[in-house]
């Protein structure tokens, strides 16, 4: 567990890592598994500086770490891409496979290997920051006999880094 949180705390501080954006977000989980404890779900996100960037299309890598009111927890890393559409508003997805560790065995999602999987819908303000609605997938994708999966809907608030 120290680990986890030393590889947290490495990413937030890190002079070498060039951010983009942070990402906050907070809303709630349902778990596939009925017998599963559902509830709040917190997240952060790093999104580097694209490698591509287009004039409306944004492709990079990122990271995630989210918590669950339990105290279950993932941390990936993956793809991230972003569609500019009209008026401000843009469309995320995200692929980032990643470690799972459940504290409550009830929460258990079939491996510690589970891939989160991200689409969301958002505006961006004119100071650069955004606000988005996201749905994510959390699944080890039948890589594991057992793969119930966890469904979350959130609140993300985006932060530019400026450089």
């Amino acid at each position: 567990m120290r680990a986890l949180w030393g590889a947290v705390i490495l990413l937030a501080t890190s002079n070498a890592l060039a951010a983009q954006d942070w990402i906050v977000g907070a809303g709630f989980a349902d778990f596939s598994n009925g017998l599963a404890q559902d509830g709040g779900i917190a997240l952060v996100e790093y999104h580097h500086k694209p490698i591509r960037d287009s004039s409306n299309f944004q492709f990079g890598m990122g990271g995630a770490f989210t918590v669950h009111g339990t105290g279950d927890l993932h941390l990936g890393v993956g793809l991230v891409g972003q569609l500019t559409l009209s008026n401000n508003w843009f469309v995320e997805g995200s692929v980032m496979p990643g470690v799972y560790l459940e504290r409550n065995a009830r929460n258990d999602l079939g491996s510690a290997f589970e891939i989160r999987s991200l689409i969301a819908l958002g505006r961006q303000f004119a100071n650069g920051s955004g606000l988005s609605l996201a749905f994510t997938h959390k699944s080890n994708a039948s890589t594991a006999v057992h793969n119930p999966g966890v469904n979350a809907l959130l609140l993300r608030w985006h932060l530019p880094i400026r450089d």
